[in-house]
């Protein structure tokens, strides 16, 4: 986990979005930390969270981000969404 802090600012919201594989990863997994198991969110709420952890402005991405790399599952039309992993 100490490799994602070099893309965190002092107050721990993630400032820039990381060019290897490897580090995305770490991103990924500590944004996911920041939503509950076994919870439904709605694809607003996801990305009020997600505004409120990183300063570049692309929560789309990142929301993505969370759905492609498997910590989350969606319904059919893509507005619901449960924390996996």
């Amino acid at each position: 986990m100490d490799s994602v802090n070099k893309f965190l600012d002092s107050n721990g919201l993630v400032n820039v979005w990381p060019k290897k594989q490897a580090d995305k990863e770490q991103v990924t997994f500590y944004l996911a930390t920041k939503f509950k198991f076994n919870h439904a969110y709605h694809e607003l709420e996801i990305n009020e969270i997600l505004k409120r952890w990183h300063t570049f402005n692309d929560w789309s991405l990142l929301r993505r981000e969370l759905y492609e790399r498997g910590y989350f599952d969606r319904n059919r039309s893509g507005t619901d969404y449960r924390r996996l992993k």
